[in-house]
């Protein structure tokens, strides 16, 4: 249906034109104006003079085929589900968009679901969006045993993604955190050898795992002995980051000297705590795994983890369009390689 304004100013539905109706207008028969529209006139050998008739009259009227007509054919839905525990984080929103051009692109539809990290929300969603009959599924779960996905991989395409389930064998897209963070945090603790904190997600996901890893490699290699106070979880909501680092500055009665946080969502609450208690001029040397263009503008110099979102986007399409397809997957294990992006002197000059 599409709508017009009536002289009284009501709003009116009037009909899609169908391809009968096209017929009809273009004063040809319904199979070759469907040939047409099908781009197969060169096929069947229809005239250009018929071809472009029957164009002007789709264009005109603004003809668009049914993507329903078009599963039918085809059995599939030429849409794919992605699955993220929220959509306000940083890296999930620019995923999501490099994932919707991607799809765009390719002729099909993004549909999103979130889960806030609840897992029975997030069965409810992925049974939702198969039941939107999504020709794939691309998720960021918050399970701890993929037995569910293994069960709908048998039906439905899935790749996992930011998140790596033990011991799964579905395929993954994940960027590796725990030998970057520790090469981030060694160098800086060679400067901030007697305090170095640590502020996390919830502990039972494998992004605050690996990331709480590679600070506590990267203080390994620096010779500096942990202390277990300095770690601090919550999760990665910005009111969590703000809440902890409020915390923290309460307990110590000044900023830390030298603090690690594990998402940009995260580093935003630290940064309103700062900006609304005048320290963004503070000594505190803060670094982050994730990287956020607006930290190119900041006064404070925030040395970072830098993931790539449209390799990681890139990797996941390309994955479940060869499952969708059901072309072999040459690597069902995918670990992506960030860079590390250094703002504060003196290693503002490293490459």
């Amino acid at each position: 249906m599409s709508f017009r304004i009536t002289e009284y100013g009501a709003v009116k539905k009037t009909k899609r034109i169908t391809i009968s109706g096209i017929a009809e207008l273009a004063g040809v028969s319904k199979s070759t104006a469907s040939q047409v529209l099908n781009g197969h006139s060169k096929k069947f050998r229809i005239s250009d003079l018929t071809r472009d008739r029957v164009l002007a009259v789709a264009a005109e009227h603004h003809y668009q085929p049914s993507i329903h007509a078009r599963s039918l054919n085809v059995t599939r839905s030429f849409t794919l589900g992605l699955v993220v525990p929220e959509m306000t984080n940083y890296g999930f929103a620019a995923c999501s968009n490099e994932l919707e051009t991607l799809c765009r692109e390719n002729g099909m539809q993004l549909l999103i679901a979130c889960t806030d990290e609840n897992t029975s929300q997030e069965t409810m969603v992925v049974n939702n969006l198969i039941q939107r009959q999504v020709d794939g599924l691309i998720v960021a779960s918050s399970m701890l045993s993929d037995a569910e996905y293994v069960k709908i991989s048998q039906q439905v395409p899935v790749v996992l993604f930011d998140r790596h389930i033990q011991d799964t064998q579905l395929p993954i897209v994940v960027c590796e955190a725990i030998e970057s963070s520790a090469e981030l945090v060694s160098r800086i603790a060679k400067t901030q050898r007697d305090e170095f904190y640590f502020l996390g997600g919830q502990p039972r996901i494998s992004p605050t795992r690996d990331r709480l890893a590679g600070y506590q490699l990267g203080l390994q290699r620096a010779g500096v002995s942990l202390d277990p106070d300095w770690i601090l979880y919550g999760n990665y909501h910005p009111s969590s980051g703000y809440e902890m680092f409020a915390q923290l500055c309460a307990r110590l009665g000044r900023p830390p000297k030298a603090l690690f946080v594990a998402s940009c969502g995260l580093m935003e609450g630290v940064l309103r705590y700062m900006s609304q208690h005048q320290l963004l001029e503070s000594d505190i040397h803060l670094c982050s795994f994730d990287d956020h263009y607006l930290y190119d503008s900041l006064s404070v110099k925030i040395d970072t983890v830098a993931q790539d979102c449209r390799e990681l986007a890139m990797h996941c399409f390309s994955m479940i369009s060869d499952l969708m397809n059901e072309q072999p997957i040459e690597q069902t294990q995918c670990f992506l390689s960030p860079k590390l992006h250094w703002r504060s002197p003196p290693f503002s000059q490293i490459k």
